[in-house]
């Protein structure tokens, strides 16, 4: 096996033979028939009529295209013409001349056959040279097709070497497996947060090490694991930990590796995925995105009366729980529209546990943030637990995102480390989009934007329910002209009173504009689709009408086209919109008025400083007069993490008594 590893000599290829083919053929075209091996020479007309008047000639050839001929040599003259012998010029040498009117050869020589001189034989050619371009002429065709049969060759033998039985393989399947320890450094310590699906992964892992354990009580290994979260979550992150902790083979691959140009191929490569995993059993096999074949076969439009999806989605339907038994392979599997799969695809039996990997909550975010910045310098301002909290609804991959953005801003500020700020821009870049420095606006624009901005802070300050205020800023990233910042509650449910006040606050700037300016803009229209959005989920989905109570119209068929409500409740929802969203927006009205001068305050400074905190409104307004639900938590956080660390102190300093009485009794 050593000496295998170690032959560095090129592999045999069939490609090699047909090249060689190839080659032979020009070359028996180019140098063969009766010239093959001979000379040439070119003369003028008058040295052709002398050779010819010597009798030299033994045969004539024209061509009447180029008005060129050859005259052939009789072998007894070859030394009169060429001036050296048979052996040098080969047994059949000629010479070539160029003619001017063909009737003038042809008088010519049927003179010389008169007086006896010339006995031999005249012919014609009426083809050109052998000329590059004739050899591509005639070749090209034959070697575009060759060319064309060894790309698709490749292609169906996956890009591989395309031997003899390459072109069988395209039902083979695409799966990478990888062996205990190979490839994948990634284990359970390297996926922060998600504690509930990392329990139920290792619990997998635990059976496939030591079935034993589960099966003295008369337990089964599951079939299948469903990972369902949003995008960036880690999923694919949770299977490849598992990858790394499983002592057994893991076979990886993606939803779209079954599909193929070719009938049949999406079928055959699950089956043979299913034989390459019963002989390495027990094992894991793990799909990437498996919505690619396992959509629901009844919500897949397709008019098709054969649909190769749904072949490839019966055949691993088949293999996961028909008659054969696939005793030690565990299917994990990962997607973010579990909705769209097959009812048949997540019965027990087939995927027994569906692990939801949720966007994370604070706790997980300050995990999944301290695993990111390790390898980043980080200085003493920054502050793990503010970053967690100004990154709410934002997935793992998002806060790597903020932690390699403030990296890149620092480095472009040539900083030795990375800073508070720089952080909280990457968050701003992140969700607000690049800062736009050269917009030019003027002065009543900027004006503008100031009270509407303003009016958002006022309103979400002296409302209870309200998100607490960040910051608000004026200055202009991606779309946006401004931005008020805020930190969301990060609640499991949601009240009807909690959405009138975000309804409230979100109509604020343009309230503010009303009432301070005297006329509305076109700067309010982000607000005015997300008022309505809300508006409608409240009235038709959540039941929150006062004359559509306590029902719920929301259709989950994405392919029925007809509404499930009548023109009449239509009418009476659109009526309740805007009964609800006028209600909200004369609230937001009333609290400007009622705070005037604190928002004509506030607006002031943004138009002088461009971006203001919450510090700065606190001194406008006051101390907000509502605590949120986040402070809460943080400052009940902050009491326990001091209570732990005083009791671990009152623990050090009795440890130290104790020591110190051991001693003294010791001694005495």
């Amino acid at each position: 096996m050593e000496q295998n590893k170690n032959d560095k000599r090129p592999k045999f290829s069939m490609s090699w033979i047909y090249m060689l083919v190839l080659f032979g053929l020009i070359g028996i075209y180019l140098f063969g028939g009766d010239a093959r091996g001979s000379a040439n020479k070119k003369v003028t007309y008058d040295e052709f009529k002398t050779f010819v008047a010597k009798g030299y000639a033994s045969k004539i050839v024209i061509n009447k295209d180029e008005s060129t001929l050859k005259m052939y040599v009789n072998p007894q003259n070859i030394r009169d013409v060429f001036k050296q012998g048979a052996k040098s010029t080969g047994t059949n040498p000629y010479v070539t001349t160029e003619f001017g009117s063909v009737d003038k050869v042809e008088t010519f020589i049927e003179t010389e056959k008169k007086g006896k001189k010339f006995n031999g034989q005249l012919s014609y050619e009426n083809k050109r040279g052998n000329d590059l371009f004739n050899i591509l002429l005639s070749f090209g065709p034959i070697l575009l097709l060759f060319f064309l049969w060894m790309y698709l060759w490749r292609r169906m033998s996956g890009g591989g070497g395309g031997g003899a039985g390459g072109v069988f393989n395209v039902g083979k399947s695409k799966a990478k497996m990888y062996e205990k320890g190979a490839d994948i450094n990634v284990t359970f310590k390297d996926v922060a947060g998600q504690a509930g699906a990392k329990q139920e992964v290792q619990e997998i892992v635990e059976f496939l090490k030591n079935p034993k354990k589960y099966t003295d009580l008369g337990g089964k290994i599951p079939k299948g694991a469903l990972l369902v979260g949003p995008p960036g979550t880690g999923k694919t992150l949770l299977a490849k930990a598992v990858a790394g902790e499983a002592g057994v083979p893991f076979f990886s691959m993606s939803g779209s590796d079954f599909v193929e140009m070719f009938v049949g191929v999406g079928a055959s490569r699950v089956r043979d995925l299913f034989r390459q995993a019963k002989e390495k059993s027990p094992c894991i096999i793990f799909i990437d995105e498996i919505d690619a074949v396992g959509r629901a076969r009844s919500k897949n439009p397709a008019m098709g009366g054969n649909d190769e999806r749904e072949n490839t989605l019966n055949a691993l339907l088949t293999e996961m729980d028909g008659f054969g038994t696939n005793s030690g392979v565990i299917i994990l599997a990962a997607t973010n529209r579990a909705d769209m799969l097959d009812s048949a695809l997540l019965r027990a039996g087939r995927f027994d546990r569906q692990i939801n990997v949720d966007l994370p909550d604070l706790n997980e975010r300050k995990e999944i943030f301290k695993v990111h910045l390790k390898p980043v310098k980080i200085d003493p301002t920054v502050d793990v637990d503010m970053l967690a909290r100004q990154t709410p609804g934002f997935s793992g991959a998002d806060i790597a995102n903020v932690c390699n953005e403030a990296a890149l801003i620092a480095a472009r500020h040539d900083k030795e480390s990375v800073g508070k700020q720089d952080f909280l821009d990457a968050v701003d870049r992140i969700i607000g989009g690049l800062e736009k420095k050269t917009k030019v606006m003027t002065e009543g624009e900027r004006r503008t934007i100031a009270l509407h901005e303003a009016g958002h802070a006022t309103i979400s300050w002296f409302l209870e329910h309200a998100n607490p205020l960040v910051k608000v800023s004026i200055v202009p990233r991606g779309r946006a002209l401004g931005a008020a910042w805020y930190m969301p509650e990060e609640r499991q449910i949601t009240t009807k009173e909690e959405m009138l006040d975000e309804m409230c606050a979100t109509l604020g700037g343009r309230a503010a504009e009303e009432l301070f300016t005297g006329h509305i803009s076109t700067g309010a229209m982000n607000d005015l689709e997300r008022v309505t959005k809300s508006a409608y989920g409240m009235i038709a989905y959540a039941g929150m009408s006062d004359k559509l109570p306590n029902i719920c119209y929301y259709n989950n068929n994405e392919y029925n086209f007809q509404k499930p409500y009548s023109e009449t409740t239509a009418k009476i929802m659109d009526d309740e919109v805007l009964k609800m969203i006028n209600e909200q927006y004369q609230r937001a009205k009333d609290l400007l008025n009622k705070h005037k001068d604190g928002h004509n305050k506030l607006a002031e400074l943004l138009l002088e400083r461009e971006v203001i905190f919450a510090e700065d409104v606190e001194k406008i307004f006051g101390k907000r007069p509502w605590v949120s639900r986040s402070e809460e938590i943080m400052e009940s956080e902050n009491a326990k993490t001091e209570e732990n660390v005083s009791e671990e102190s009152k623990a050090d300093v009795a440890d130290e008594e104790t020591n110190a009485d051991e001693k003294n009794n010791e001694r005495s």
